[in-house]
């Protein structure tokens, strides 16, 4: 389907989702990814006692003993040994997003029309944390002296292997830009299909960010962001009057985005429409977004109007959700800006944080590939672990369970560290 943007009055074609490749604690396909998420399952473990005994926290969501060998029987030997465990995360969640949107050997892939986009806050801080180091939590130290760490300590590595792997000649990119990055490179992605540029493209999120020197940060006195709740299953509590902070999260996530006419014409599943994506600095302050309510519900107002809707359409708004008092507290705020006094009149603000963990710069494309599994499924997620709810975020979170429905329009947000914040729409497919 063509649109004409609101600003410019330019002809484009629809973006639709075809793909989502996951490599999650305790999932790896859509469906185990939708069971957790429908069903409340908190995929949050306890950290190992050499981590929660030097750093107080207890909960994190864990890949644990990870093996790319089943997502990439191909893979020579000589090469998986020169990768980080990264690399094969990413090129593992790459290899089941091309199998959920049956791209065959049968041509569907052009391979200049064809790009990566990825989304990492940190880079490979695994790799540089066991090389600075000596090892990270009692693992063996990597060479630096080999072409391996060439490769190996670059953080646009994974985006440019996938590319490798999948014959990706379009664009290739990675953008680090913290919890805002995965809607940016879905707006990079989604862009480079509608300038006619790309056919379809491929965009990930990854963070492994499980090591000393991040956990360190995150929980340093005064700027702890993390709970130190000792029940990994009730660690993040969004909405919550009993909310501490959140819990760190590993893994990957892949969105394929694809011409809607393409699409259309290798007869592929759509999970649903990205129509418009949005992000801004609001330069309120250098750790935090503006407190007020008031920037996020002029870009939330802005993300609509951009195709014409209005915040009255919106059936569900999937929220940055951290758990931490900062953050709720702006999300409900935003919403009465938005949406004035009554709150009946209120999209449900739910959060999907406590199900696998915060993963940092892929946290924007697990909301997204959230939002497109609702859409496809017309039911909602609830909120876990929201049982006393915060006074002033006293509003609709989904807490009853699963609620099925008739979802058209969902609407993701995103902030980041420097007070920028992001938005996206998805629309449920015709």
């Amino acid at each position: 389907m063509s649109r004409s943007d609101r600003v410019t009055g330019t002809a484009f074609e629809d973006v639709v989702i075809t793909g989502l490749g996951f490599v999650l604690p305790g999932a790896d396909t859509p469906e185990g990814v939708w069971r957790h998420l429908s069903q409340g399952e908190s995929q949050l473990s306890n950290l190992p006692p050499v981590i929660s005994g030097s750093t107080g926290i207890h909960s994190a969501g864990r890949l644990d003993d990870f093996d790319h060998a089943p997502y990439l029987p191909d893979l020579p030997d000589n090469f998986a040994k020169r990768y980080s465990r990264e690399i094969l995360v990413v090129l593992s969640a790459v290899q089941n997003a091309v199998r959920d949107a049956a791209f065959g050997d049968d041509g569907a892939l052009d391979p200049p029309r064809t790009g990566v986009v990825a989304s990492c806050s940190r880079g490979p801080v695994e790799w540089w944390s066991q090389t600075a180091s000596g090892a990270v939590w009692d693992q063996a130290r990597p060479p630096v002296s080999t072409a391996q760490a060439v490769f190996a300590s670059l953080a646009g590595t994974p985006a440019s292997l996938s590319a490798v792997r999948l014959g990706a000649q379009g664009l290739v990119s990675t953008v680090s830009n913290a919890c805002v990055g995965g809607h940016q490179a879905l707006a990079l992605a989604a862009q480079e299909i509608r300038r006619g540029a790309a056919d379809v493209m491929f965009v990930v999120g990854h963070e492994l960010p499980l090591v000393p020197e991040v956990l360190q940060v995150y929980s340093a006195s005064g700027t702890s962001v993390l709970s130190r709740d000792t029940d990994p299953k009730r660690a993040i509590k969004p909405y919550d009057i009993r909310r501490d902070g959140f819990a760190l999260g590993e893994g990957a996530v892949v969105a394929v985005l694809e011409r809607a006419s393409h699409a259309e014409a290798r007869r592929a599943q759509v999970y649903a429409a990205l129509r418009s994506v949005h992000s801004v600095s609001e330069a309120a302050h250098a750790t935090r977004m503006d407190l007020t309510g008031k920037s996020t519900a002029q870009l939330m107002a802005e993300t609509l109007d951009a195709i014409g809707a209005t915040a009255g359409e919106l059936d569900y708004i999937c929220g940055h959700g951290t758990a931490t008092r900062y953050n709720d507290l702006a999300e409900s705020r935003a919403l009465s800006h938005l949406y004035g006094p009554r709150r009946s009149d209120w999209a449900p603000l739910g959060s999907i944080k406590p199900v696998y963990g915060h993963l940092l710069g892929a946290a924007g494309l697990l909301n997204c590939a959230a939002l497109a599994l609702m859409l496809k499924r017309q039911c909602l997620v609830p909120t876990i672990n929201c049982e006393a709810v915060e006074p002033e975020c006293d509003h609709d979170h989904v807490t009853e369970g699963a609620r099925p429905g008739r979802p058209r329009l969902a609407m993701s947000l995103a902030f980041a560290i420097g007070s920028q914040s992001s938005a996206l729409v998805l629309e449920a497919a015709a």
